[in-house]
């Protein structure tokens, strides 16, 4: 597909600085822009790439100022990020889909499958499974009985839903995802730990997108639940009894322990976790490798294991490679005093 200067600024409600009729037909990265291409500025940090890039088209913050002259053609926009995601999901959307269903796919004479659907080779759809219109099952994806998907979704290879779960609308799961895998229960018992059996299920609510090798286990009793508009990067875990906000992101490798309740539109950076059973308000941001135990006051922004307060985080972590010279000081004045004191012991 080709557009020019002026469609794109048209779709984006757009102003244009430079030729109207450069046409772009692909993307490119601000640094390794081709001629042909659309890239966008939207740190920064790396402003000076626009200068000499060359892409035919670049997206800008309507506020940005260049300080010397810019080759390509300049489409400014609000926001320049959420300009090209509104480009890419269009560029998406406008490919062939996949449709039919593949004959080695295996669907139970109960479960239903609404209309425009694509089931690929090898996949599985359980006993009274209902999944609704314009889905997009993958080869190999795991389906299991008393599941409910709705419409639009989409399922890549290998994703594996467990019996009595619930997906929303307009849901992504990638490759290797699991839902409803049993949680980690087990109760001690004569030096030994016994299974406790997990009866519950998984809800995940519309719009959400859970990453690839993503787990999330089903609740002991009730659910385990993902609200609406959650994004869940890859290897993310979910462990029994979490409900996740609206509008969380999770980055990789978070986990978070059985029963926690996450507020909406938190934030958690890669590796952070969550020990079970503790609150996180609305609005809370956790850092990268942060280890929370307590409880998440609404708004906080916390780094560090266990998790303190960032700026209290940032202010000590200033001291850390000072202190092998802040021991000897100590051990210094501490030889002093002790000097001192058997001076005045005469």
């Amino acid at each position: 597909m080709e557009f020019t200067a002026q469609q794109i600024a048209s779709f984006l409600n757009g102003t244009i600085v430079g030729d109207p009729e450069t046409k772009v037909n692909s993307f490119s990265k601000i640094e390794e822009g081709k001629v042909g291409t659309l890239t966008f500025l939207a740190n920064p940090k790396y402003e000076h790439y626009i200068y000499s890039t060359q892409a035919s088209i670049v997206l800008v913050n309507n506020d940005f100022h260049p300080s010397e002259a810019v080759r390509a053609t300049l489409v400014k926009v609000e926001n320049a990020y959420a300009g090209l995601a509104i480009l890419l999901k269009m560029v998406e959307e406008s490919k062939i889909k996949k449709a039919g269903i593949d004959p080695t796919a295996f669907i139970a004479t109960s479960a239903s499958t609404g209309e425009g659907c694509y089931i690929g080779n090898f996949a599985y759809i359980g006993n009274n499974t209902t999944i609704g219109k314009n889905c997009q099952i993958y080869p190999h994806a795991y389906i299991g009985d008393n599941i409910t998907i709705g419409d639009n979704c989409i399922l890549y290879p290998h994703t594996t839903i467990y019996d009595d779960c619930h997906i929303g609308n307009n849901c992504i799961l990638h490759a290797g995802s699991v839902i409803g895998s049993d949680g980690f229960g087990f109760a001690p018992e004569n030096g030994q730990y016994k299974k406790i059996p997990q009866l519950g299920n998984v809800i995940i609510e519309d719009d959400v997108e859970i990453g690839a090798n993503t787990t999330i286990d089903r609740a002991v009793m009730d659910s385990t639940i993902i609200r609406k508009g959650v994004k869940l990067d890859n290897l993310v875990m979910i462990a029994h009894n979490v409900e996740v906000g609206e509008n969380t992101v999770m980055a990789a490798q978070v986990g978070i322990s059985g029963s926690v309740k996450v507020g909406k539109h938190c934030k958690f950076g890669g590796q952070a976790g969550m020990s079970g059973h503790i609150k996180m308000e609305d609005n809370s941001t956790i850092g990268a490798q942060a280890g929370i135990i307590s409880n998440i006051k609404e708004g906080s922004t916390v780094l560090g294991a266990p998790a303190i307060d960032a700026r209290a985080f940032m202010r000590s972590s200033a001291i850390f490679n000072r202190l092998p010279d802040i021991y000897r000081t100590i051990g210094q004045m501490q030889r002093e005093i002790d000097e001192l004191k058997k001076e005045l012991n005469k």
